[in-house]
């Protein structure tokens, strides 16, 4: 019985991913569904093939590894080399249909609407104000969400259906994005679209395409062009019919992040504090969190077990919960943190709203929040250090500034090091504390982009693709990429540390 579980789940996850593959092909998801298959394929052989017996075991890990990490750091990459963006969303052949699908009302009667239940389905009926004729359209299920065109046919007066009563508006008004979805062709072939509450009229398509792919505006003749470097249709005088489509734009958007001034300002400067901010957090926490671990390995302190256990609740508070605390404490006008300062020294400082303030507390808070963790790090580290050496220092007669400069410090900076550096790594990208905290703001007031005094690079990143009104994702995806470099580089040289701590 045992022998036929694994050969049933195989079959079973492969039917699944079949009905993936085929779900991701339908959807116009090509590329994405091709190397869906070659996953499909690959997975397949490694289960079934007994020369990938021994690839069973890694397989797993390999493949997360693609999904997980490859996968979306391609992507991301890929996007960088586009004009992705709120108004360049589409494929040039879906922002094409858009357009061809685009009706306006033509000037004539339109046909009065009333609405009937039919079971659980619905019937329009339709009348025509100049002949009266009436037209009616098979039940209708509505409220499917997708477009849909339906053919009418005048209602035959002896065998016609018994309707039951119109709906009323509100009912009609809970209808209405269905109607909406829907086109009626009349027997002669004209298009009805529902154009009111209670009319459906005559509709005529703006644009017609033509056979060297370029789109005539019916009413007018003019031709409307596709520009495959800005990734719009354009009219003869240069107006971008929206939406946009994406299109391949080479380096353009690194080359705006250090050309052009708008990008340039804002991205240098907020490069340097990202900078400056990192090494500062990675100063203050290791440094806090060394002298603490110094002072609690003192045998003659008492009570060390509460003061560890208090000292390290920081770390085991949930950050954004510190950090909303945090928010709280420092609030310009009911924090406790200006209450105490204007009781003793008569100054509220405005944390929120001052440059320097902002990023003072800023460090603050990420030393509240790192210092746990390289404390515990130092405490293991001196704890290996032989109770020898600092025998012998005291017979020497050395004070404790001596024994942490010439014994401790010496002795753990080199295992400290590489925990240094991916700490280095880890702030560069602190998009959280930046979020929850101050959000990048004060925002900068000579550029009109979303950025902010107190942006991190990835912060930045953040707010260019989501809180812009322009939404430029491409620009994003290259800052990005940039972002993963600099990490890349940190990680490389935390890696070298390593092996030289190793030898």
């Amino acid at each position: 019985m045992r022998k036929f579980i694994g050969p049933t789940v195989l079959t079973i996850s492969m039917a699944l991913g079949l009905y993936l593959l085929f779900m991701l092909y339908i959807s116009g998801q090509t590329m994405l569904a091709a190397v869906f298959l070659g996953l499909l394929t690959l997975t397949t052989f490694v289960f079934t093939s007994p020369r990938a017996y021994a690839y069973r075991y890694l397989f797993p890990g390999i493949t997360a590894v693609i999904v997980f990490v490859l996968l979306p750091m391609v992507y991301t990459v890929s996007i960088g080399f586009t004009n992705f963006s709120s108004r360049n969303l589409l494929t040039y052949d879906r922002a094409t249909q858009y357009l061809l699908d685009e009706t306006q009302r033509v000037e004539s009667a339109g046909y009065a609407m009333t609405v009937h239940a039919d079971n659980k389905e619905y019937r329009l009926r339709l009348e025509s104000p100049d002949t009266g004729e009436v037209l009616l359209t098979q039940p209708l299920a509505l409220k499917r969400a997708v477009p849909l065109k339906v053919d009418v046919a005048p209602a035959d007066p002896v065998q016609a259906p018994v309707l039951s009563p119109a709906l009323p508006i509100k009912d009609i008004i809970a209808l209405q994005k269905d109607l909406k979805l829907l086109t009626l062709i009349l027997p002669n072939r004209i298009e009805l679209r529902m154009v009111g509450l209670r009319e459906f009229g005559p509709v005529a398509h703006v644009y017609k395409q033509l056979p060297d792919k370029t789109l005539k505006k019916v009413a007018t003749g003019e031709l409307v062009t596709p520009n495959f470097k800005t990734g719009f249709y354009e009219m003869p005088d240069g107006t971008k019919l929206e939406p946009g489509f994406k299109v391949n734009v080479g380096f353009a958007n690194f080359v705006k992040i250090f050309s052009d001034e708008a990008f340039r300002g804002p991205f240098l400067r907020i490069f340097v504090w990202t900078i400056v901010f990192a090494l500062i957090s990675v100063a203050t926490t290791t440094g806090l969190g060394m002298v603490l671990a110094v002072l609690l390995n003192w045998d003659a302190l008492r009570f060390r077990g509460l003061y560890r256990t208090l000292l390290f609740l920081p770390y085991a508070v949930p950050g954004f919960i510190s950090i909303l605390v945090f928010k709280g404490l420092f609030n310009n006008n009911f924090g406790e943190i200006n209450l105490v300062l204007d009781a003793l020294f008569g100054i509220k400082p405005a944390w929120f709203s001052d440059t320097t303030l902002a990023k003072a507390m800023i460090l603050i808070v990420n030393t509240w929040l790192g210092y746990p963790y390289m404390m515990v790090v130092c405490m293991g580290l001196i704890k290996a250090i032989p109770s020898d050496l600092y025998e012998a220092s005291a017979l020497a007669g050395a004070g404790p500034l001596t024994n942490f400069f010439k014994i401790t410090l010496p002795l753990i900076i080199k295992p400290l090091t590489p925990l240094m550096v991916a700490s280095l790594g880890f702030n560069f990208n602190n998009f959280v504390l930046i979020s929850l905290l101050t959000g990048g703001r004060p925002d900068f007031l000579d550029t009109t982009l979303p950025a902010g005094t107190t942006d991190l690079l990835v912060s930045y990143t953040y707010r260019i693709a989501f809180e812009d009104s322009g939404q430029n994702f491409g620009l994003a995806a290259a800052i990005s990429t940039l972002i993963f470099f600099l990490v890349a580089a940190i990680s490389l040289v935390n890696m070298r540390l390593t092996r030289m701590n190793k030898a």
